[in-house]
């Protein structure tokens, strides 16, 4: 089993070859290849490679499929005997990347 960590727009994610995750939104295009070069592990077989804090010989090449918008999040702020309620809701972009593979 190959999978590594690694580090996408402010967040650690544990990637597989072949799968597909969802991030923050990354500028580009669907169909654009992305390489990610911050991994801070990567595993293959009985291999680990740990980094400090990131490996320099490993990236992680990736491409765009689509840009798409999360699920809907609700806000509800209420303050008892105030008679004050507020309710808001957004949903964030983001960008849903598929792993292609992971290279040495």
């Amino acid at each position: 089993m190959t999978y590594a960590i690694t580090e996408i727009s402010g967040k650690q994610m544990w990637v597989e070859p072949g799968y597909f995750y969802d991030v923050n939104k990354i500028k580009g295009n669907p169909g654009d290849t992305i390489i990610l070069k911050r991994i801070l592990l990567y595993k293959d077989n009985n291999k680990v490679n740990i980094g400090n804090p990131c490996l320099k010989n490993i990236y992680i090449k990736t491409k765009i499929i689509k840009h798409l918008k999360n699920r809907k999040i609700t806000i509800f702020k209420m303050k008892s005997k105030k008679n004050m309620k507020s309710k808001k809701g957004y949903r964030q972009n983001c960008t849903r990347l598929l792993i292609q593979k992971i290279c040495n």
